[in-house]
């Protein structure tokens, strides 16, 4: 027959409730201990304890960079002959080599969401003032060798001498037009677009845009590439189609600047992502 045993109180209540000093359980008590020397262990082993300068390394001298540092030359050396065979190979055979095509399809996409996503969107669909890399509306051409140029070069880097580069006036800003004369060409533009306007004010905005845009945008404002000139014909609209903001752009004239990428990204990298952006639908 088994007695019941009182277990003592620790003398603490609370609402009524009373606590009892019972024993933890053993299995318990020794997983707690072993979690103890485990972690003794592990700092002795690993690196652990921060310093001023570094960390403690561990007896067994690992570090954590060190691992990804060789993971990193690891993959690497992996990808070093494809690389090769990559920047070897002219722009427009890429997509006739399956072993290249299948390589810039995914190397290019990893590129691209690492370093271009955060101005053209994740993809690619741009965004205002970051121009959809998907249609067929391209300020510097589209074809695979001006996109590599764009990437290589980008577009008014002030640190690349190779840089694309166009400014269109500060109309507005720099006394070139007054406001009414803006006013004029805006809706002129807008009838172009085939967007609301107001066609009194565009039949004399007719002359201010022959006099002052024809230039870049040529006579009937279908623009011209080799400038990064846009079209105003069609429906594509870089920063907007609004009265509003066609008269800001006038106005104070754009100055979008993409950065050059040779430097910053290798020779092979560039050509991945040249490739993946030509694929997605809009190259030429």
């Amino acid at each position: 027959m088994r007695h019941k045993v009182e277990v003592p109180s620790t003398g603490h209540s609370w609402d009524g409730i009373m606590e009892y000093d019972n024993p933890l359980p053993r299995w318990w008590l020794w997983s707690f201990y072993a979690t103890v020397v485990w972690a003794v262990g592990y700092v002795i082993a690993y690196p652990a304890i921060p310093l001023l300068n570094h960390a403690t390394t561990g007896v067994i001298g690992t570090t954590y960079r060190g691992e990804v540092a060789a993971d990193i030359q690891r993959f690497a050396e992996a990808n070093a002959p494809i690389q090769a065979k990559l920047v070897q190979t002219p722009l427009d055979q890429i997509s006739a080599d399956p072993e290249l095509a299948n390589y810039t399809a995914n190397a290019g996409s990893a590129i691209f969401r690492t370093w271009c996503a955060q101005c053209h969107g994740s993809g690619a669909g741009g965004n205002a003032g970051y121009p959809t890399l998907l249609d067929n509306d391209w300020l510097w051409g589209g074809t695979i060798d001006d996109i590599h140029t764009t990437i290589q070069h980008g577009i008014r880097d002030p640190k690349d001498a190779d840089t694309r580069f166009s400014e269109m006036p500060k109309f507005g800003t720099d006394g070139l037009l007054d406001n009414a004369q803006i006013g004029q060409v805006v809706n002129y533009v807008l009838q172009l677009g085939g967007r609301p306007h107001d066609a009194t004010l565009a039949a004399e905005g007719k002359q201010v845009f022959a006099d002052n845009c024809t230039a870049c945008h040529g006579e009937n404002g279908t623009g011209d590439r080799a400038q990064g000139a846009p079209n105003l014909t069609d429906a594509v609209w870089l920063y907007g189609s609004d009265p509003a903001t066609l008269t800001r752009i006038v106005h104070d004239g754009p100055y979008g600047v993409m950065p050059a990428w040779a430097g910053r990204l290798s020779e092979a990298d560039i050509r991945a992502v040249a490739s993946y952006v030509h694929s997605l639908g809009g190259g030429e």
